[in-house]
């Protein structure tokens, strides 16, 4: 392998299958929050009885295992990264700062997903096949906590960019400049969102 040791390569590997599930999470994140969501909102209750069964439970699959495994592939990097006899990079710089903001942001997203959202959406997915809804709280907050990983995912994906250009300051402006930027863009989307018709 030449010059590239083999903890040099699975560094590699790790980040390109990190940032590969963490596409797909993203992804379907925008999907649900951006498409799907004024779409059933729009449908009549027994298209909704059909579609929803049908969508939801793939479409939640690969949401969920995407969030998974970008978490755990994330944890492999930061222990090669940081923590590790090979580390290459400390937390107390400006990397590690960046990291830091993108880990937080991470985990709180990556908990919305598997005891907050994915719980809810079973139970309203249930309630839709049996004809018994859900509990209308569990919607709420399912929402709620798909919202909230929306939002956090601007100044995440920033953050994880940020680390690996070490020009980059880590004042606090810098961080609150992310953070609002994040909270307009978002914003913008949903808007716009809300506006999309179906005319082609």
């Amino acid at each position: 392998m030449g010059d590239v040791s083999w903890t040099e390569l699975l560094n590699i590997l790790f980040r390109w299958f990190h940032v590969f599930f963490g596409i797909l999470w993203i992804g379907l994140l925008y999907f649900f929050n951006f498409v799907n969501g004024p779409y059933v909102a729009a449908i009549d209750a027994e298209t909704k009885k059909k579609a929803v069964p049908e969508l939801m439970p793939r479409a939640l699959f690969f949401f969920r295992w995407g969030a998974m495994l970008t978490f755990i592939l994330g944890l492999v990097l930061i222990y090669i990264n940081y923590l590790g006899p090979t580390k290459e990079a400390d937390f107390n710089s400006a990397r590690g700062h960046w990291i830091s903001m993108g880990i937080l942001f991470g985990t709180i997203m990556w908990f919305n997903v598997w005891f907050i959202i994915w719980p809810a959406q079973r139970k309203i997915i249930n309630g839709i096949k049996t004809g018994t809804p859900a509990a209308p709280e569990l919607a709420k907050r399912a929402t709620l906590a798909s919202k909230i990983n929306t939002y956090l995912s601007v100044p995440l994906i920033f953050s994880m960019l940020a680390a690996g250009k070490h020009f980059l300051h880590d004042e606090w402006y810098w961080f609150v400049g992310v953070l609002v930027i994040g909270y307009f863009a978002v914003s913008g989307l949903y808007k716009r969102a809300a506006k999309v018709t179906t005319e082609v």
